[in-house]
């Protein structure tokens, strides 16, 4: 009988110490765990935020600079036109110069494209000629045989 209280009791006393040794265990390390974890994202917020920051600085940066592209657009139209006004010798040849720079204003010149000549579709294909076989003929890429000599 002491040797059967021994048997189980040995492996039951291994047991309970290596349950309770699991527990002590899982207690001290998954505390590591999220600590760690929850660094990194507040790291990644924190990259994030500045990278949000910085992309709002840059348009608004890029919004000031267009914004004092088109009124120095503005400010060339405008001295153009006083110069037109001024420097022109006569009416005709100041309405001339007016309406070329108004007219470049509104539109732009491009060139049109020419439509094609040919119509035709591109082959897929290469043409052949009419005295050759062509690829589907039953004769194509044979030899023809020679007379005898």
């Amino acid at each position: 009988m002491e040797q059967t209280l021994t048997a189980w009791l040995l492996p039951a006393v291994t047991l309970v110490a290596g349950i309770a040794i699991g527990l002590l265990i899982a207690r001290l390390v998954p505390s590591a765990a999220p600590g760690r974890t929850q660094r990194q994202m507040d790291e990644m917020q924190e990259r994030f935020d500045a990278y949000q920051s910085e992309v709002v600085s840059h348009f608004n940066t890029t919004a000031s600079l267009v914004k004092k592209l088109t009124q120095s657009y503005q400010d060339v139209q405008e001295h153009l036109s006083d110069g037109a006004n001024r420097l022109a010798l006569d009416e005709i040849t100041r309405q001339r110069l007016l309406a070329a720079l108004h007219s470049e204003e509104g539109s732009e010149k491009r060139e049109r494209l020419t439509p094609p000549k040919n119509y035709e579709a591109p082959k897929d294909y290469a043409p052949k000629t009419a005295d050759v076989p062509g690829m589907l003929d039953e004769t194509y890429g044979l030899k023809k045989p020679q007379a005898p000599l």
